[in-house]
């Protein structure tokens, strides 16, 4: 690699350190600083934001806090759409800490059906505005964000007095496929698995401190034709306890036999919990699937796209394992057309289907209604 090459590598690794650092910074409650060139906000996450924190941004900002939502959220709470993916609402005299929780977590929407009127501003957000919205996605939080325009000295002062940490909005935009492709294999071990006893796990970690994703060969896995894959998002629920609202715990272990059955196969196990929006807003959807939306109005209701997940680490994985063909144990077209996207060529889908029960099978027509899964 040329200089300017190792050079163009570093920031980008330093970039999305700062982003991994700011995701830690938005779990814990703490304002981060976003810069888009000479302009710069302070955010605060929704669901973690304290009183304190909010006056602070008040009172330090070069004008009046912000409100920022996804589209969708906004349509749940039947607010005018704008014609952007993040929707800004003035920051109201009745708005408080709690209120900008409950604004932002659908959760709420029943027992209180009636809030406003409130004030869009009448503008597209700015990039830093929109990175503090993805930036919450990132950290697996509820898409909702405070916000608070800075002046180039107030940002100044907050960054070097070290009361807030600093991050570059492009930084955030793009921060998921680029960290893939730092992924490293960094442990690996034989594990005899119930359905498959000769199969080794493998680690791999990105170098930005981010999630870190499995690989699981089972057999003596040939390298020369396509390869029996399937990629699995972890799920707890159905992977680890048995949960019955859906079907992944029986994907994950039909597919381990599946493989053990052909002698051969690679299982990428992701760390895209709820198809990317995290345990907690996956148990926020069970909430509203309840209240009688399906899984797909729930996400969406939450803020979140109907699948939050991509394609990169998987890409990433296999082909540092030299696979570059597969056939891919699935249902799902999207992870078909995702995973070709990413640069593996998919040769053939293998239908990956399992019964439904009294509890999932209404998730189940909902996927093949709504997401076009074919079973």
């Amino acid at each position: 690699m040329s200089a300017q090459g190792e050079g163009r590598a570093s920031g980008d690794r330093v970039g999305r350190i700062a982003v991994t650092r700011a995701i830690a910074e938005l779990r814990r409650g703490a304002p981060v600083v976003l810069r888009e060139g000479e302009a710069a906000i302070a955010a605060l996450a929704a669901e973690t934001a304290s009183a304190r924190e909010i006056d602070r941004l008040a009172e330090g900002g070069a004008g009046a806090p912000l409100l920022a939502l996804t589209a969708e959220r906004a349509r749940a709470l039947n607010i005018l759409p704008s014609g952007h993916d993040v929707v800004l609402l003035s920051w109201k005299s009745w708005f408080d800490a709690e209120m900008a929780r409950e604004l932002g977590d659908a959760t709420t929407d029943l027992a209180r059906p009636l809030r406003g009127p409130f004030e869009r501003a009448l503008r597209a957000p700015s990039g830093a505005e929109a990175a503090a919205i993805r930036l919450a996605k990132l950290a697996r939080l509820l898409p909702a964000a405070v916000l608070a325009p800075l002046s180039p000295a107030a940002a100044a002062d907050l960054v070097e007095s070290g009361e807030c940490l600093a991050v570059e909005a492009a930084a955030v935009h793009g921060f998921e496929a680029r960290s893939a492709l730092s992924l490293a294999r960094v442990a690996g071990a034989r594990v005899p698995l119930a359905g498959a006893e000769d199969a080794r796990m493998l680690a791999f970690r990105p170098d930005d401190g981010g999630a870190e994703h499995l690989a699981i060969l089972i057999g003596d896995v040939d390298l020369t034709g396509p390869v029996l894959t399937r990629l699995h998002s972890e799920c707890f629920t159905g992977d680890l306890i048995d949960s019955l609202k859906c079907d992944c715990g029986q994907q994950l272990r039909g597919a381990i036999q599946a493989m053990a059955e052909a002698g051969a196969g690679i299982l990428v196990y992701l760390a895209q919990e709820g198809r990317g929006i995290g345990l907690m807003n996956k148990l926020r959807a069970y909430r509203l699937q309840a209240d009688g939306f399906d899984t797909i109005d729930a996400n969406l209701r939450l803020g979140f796209d109907a699948d939050e997940r991509i394609f990169e680490p998987a890409a990433e994985i296999l082909r540092q394992l030299g696979v570059k063909a597969v056939r891919l144990l699935t249902n799902n077209p999207d992870k078909v057309a995702g995973l070709a996207g990413a640069g593996v060529e998919v040769v053939e889908r293998v239908a990956h289907n399992f019964p439904e029960n009294t509890h999932n099978a209404e998730y189940l027509a909902t996927k093949r209604a709504r997401a076009g899964h074919l079973f």
